[in-house]
């Protein structure tokens, strides 16, 4: 079984914010595979198709090619041993963030790739958009796999300090306040040849006014938007993402707080319904992942 390895990378603008994160393989030479979010995929493409015809016009040979393709997230410890069932390459070989092309449960020309936004171990299954609903139910017929909806994906995706695009990132948040400089390569920080650089890169280096944190609680939930409150009481930033958590039975969120409240352990406050609850920042993920990589 051939694989090809993948990263989580940005589209970023002149301003440094963050137009999308998507998912890039290096499938050859000559080929990489994008799997962008569906909510950026006109701005995204039009992105794409502006420096492609940049590129040409230079004399490059480049194209692009859209995928009729759907996505299926297979996620959980029991995933790789319900989708071993039908496949024939061996997925103990294919660690986390690797892809390969194979038929899945006799479907054709799936691209099955071992990532997904829950923390846990699994596998995102791109598979042509026609045969979309025969595989679906095909894994659903392992009494196994049940269907889960966006909530139990955002619950998971929190609680592995994962953030959404729209909620935590966006294009008024850099790379360096969202705490993902790890997705810019030391190449390109040297180089500084991408959009956006001459203001990220000086952020790497120094200081930015806000961070993203992650933040427990317990009482009632924390929701985006809600005020986040210094120990006396001053407005400091805002939650992005919020919610109960079904495996720590307490509130877990994420948001961005003025640099100076940003550490691991300080003791803030959410504002909810008008009431100051106290909040503890927490280091992320708050449960820890279960990504699936080779020993």
């Amino acid at each position: 079984m051939c694989h090809w390895q993948g990263t989580l990378s940005l589209f970023t603008n002149e301003e440094g914010g963050i137009l999308d994160d998507l998912i890039v393989t290096s499938t050859s030479e000559q080929h990489l595979y994008v799997v962008s979010n569906a909510g950026c995929r006109d701005k995204d493409w039009a992105l794409m198709q502006g420096r492609a015809q940049e590129l040409q016009a230079a004399g490059y040979d480049v194209h692009l090619e859209v995928s009729e393709n759907a996505l299926l997230a297979l996620q959980g410890p029991l995933a790789a041993q319900v989708l071993q069932k039908g496949v024939s390459g061996d997925l103990t070989k294919l660690p986390f963030m690797s892809s390969a092309v194979m038929a899945v449960f006799g479907v054709p020309d799936c691209r099955v790739t071992r990532c997904g936004y829950t923390g846990e171990d699994g596998v995102e299954i791109s598979v042509p958009v026609g045969c979309a609903v025969e595989l679906a139910e095909l894994l659903l017929r392992d009494p196994q796999v049940q269907l889960a909806g966006l909530a139990a994906r955002d619950s998971l995706r929190l609680e592995a300090g994962l953030c959404l695009y729209g909620n935590d990132i966006d294009e008024t948040t850099t790379p360096v306040e969202a705490a993902l400089v790890w997705t810019l390569g030391k190449r390109r920080r040297v180089a500084m040849d991408f959009p956006g650089a001459a203001i990220i890169v000086p952020q790497i280096k120094g200081k930015v006014k806000r961070k993203r944190v992650g933040l427990t609680s317990v009482g009632p939930p924390i929701r985006a938007h809600m005020p986040i409150l210094s120990p006396e009481g001053r407005p400091i930033g805002e939650v992005t993402s919020g919610c109960p958590s079904p495996c720590l039975k307490k509130n877990v969120a994420m948001g961005y707080v003025e640099s100076e409240h940003s550490r691991a352990g300080t003791v803030l406050a959410v504002e909810v319904r008008k009431k100051s609850c106290p909040a503890l920042i927490t280091k992320m993920p708050f449960v820890p992942t279960r990504y699936y990589t080779l020993k």
